[in-house]
């Protein structure tokens, strides 16, 4: 069986791996809990969502819903003072159960139905909907070098900034440094 867009879709996970880490290795240890107002997440934070949502979604993938009940969504949100060894085990721990999941699929199977909190979708747009999601987290504590360190922290609790914008913002902040 073929496996070229899992393939693409796995490699694109694994760019935005790298990115997230490549951030995450430039933040001081004191960094990864900073908020810096009350309405932002910290990286300790934003990992425990993405972990935690990569593990729901992608444990028994194609055969329970992917809003599991053992999932306390609410709590990955709340503030928390980590190591940088729990904050990393904390994100393989998710990305183990993402990569795991896709190393059963092929291409024969993006056109099967998953649900996700009740609602059917194509495997494929499980897939999409969750690298978008997960992206636009990464993309919320970029630390890029253009000649000068940007730091930002975009994405609040009510995700209020779309990934659409986010995406949109970084493609110009990206091409007009290359």
């Amino acid at each position: 069986m073929s496996r070229d867009l899992i393939d693409s879709m796995s490699a694109e996970y694994r760019r935005y791996k790298n990115l997230g880490e490549g951030a995450l290795a430039q933040a001081t240890d004191e960094e990864l809990s900073r908020i810096s107002s009350p309405d932002d997440n910290s990286l300790a934070t934003i990992v425990w969502h993405i972990a935690g949502n990569l593990k729901s979604r992608f444990t028994d993938f194609e055969t329970t819903d992917g809003e599991k009940p053992w999932r306390h969504r609410d709590e990955e949100f709340e503030a928390r003072r980590v190591s940088r060894d729990e904050l990393l085990t904390k994100w393989n721990s998710g990305w183990a159960v993402l990569q795991s999941a896709l190393a059963a699929l092929d291409d024969s199977r993006l056109h099967d139905t998953v649900f996700v909190r009740g609602v059917e979708f194509k495997v494929h747009e499980a897939l999409h909907r969750s690298l978008a999601h997960f992206s636009s987290f990464v993309l919320s504590y970029g630390l890029l070098d253009f000649g000068q360190l940007f730091r930002f922290q975009l994405i609040h609790r009510s995700h209020a900034r779309s990934v659409s914008s986010l995406l949109i913002y970084f493609e110009r902040l990206l091409s007009s440094h290359s």
